[in-house]
């Protein structure tokens, strides 16, 4: 299914995808085709994001794209001490 078709089936919602195509542009994972695993209700969402499963993914149907910002460094470095 689409991303787009997503919106419009689940307005408003965060909802727990499948990713199943996507393109990539520099830092970024354009996801073109997904499927809809289930709803997730507003209160789980956060615990749902960090707790999913590789390929899986918690996103909010208010967002027009749905895109994934890639990052390249770490976000934490850690030094040994001497």
């Amino acid at each position: 299914m689409k991303w787009q078709q997503v919106r419009e089936l689940y307005p408003d919602q965060f909802v727990l995808l499948s990713i199943l195509d996507f393109t990539e542009q520099e830092d970024k994972k354009i996801v073109t085709e997904v499927a809809l695993i289930r709803l997730v209700p507003a209160e789980e969402a956060n615990k749902t994001f960090f707790h999913v499963e590789p390929g899986n993914l918690v996103y909010h149907t208010a967002n027009e794209n749905c895109i994934i910002h890639l990052r390249k460094e770490p976000l934490l470095r850690m030094r040994r001490g001497s």
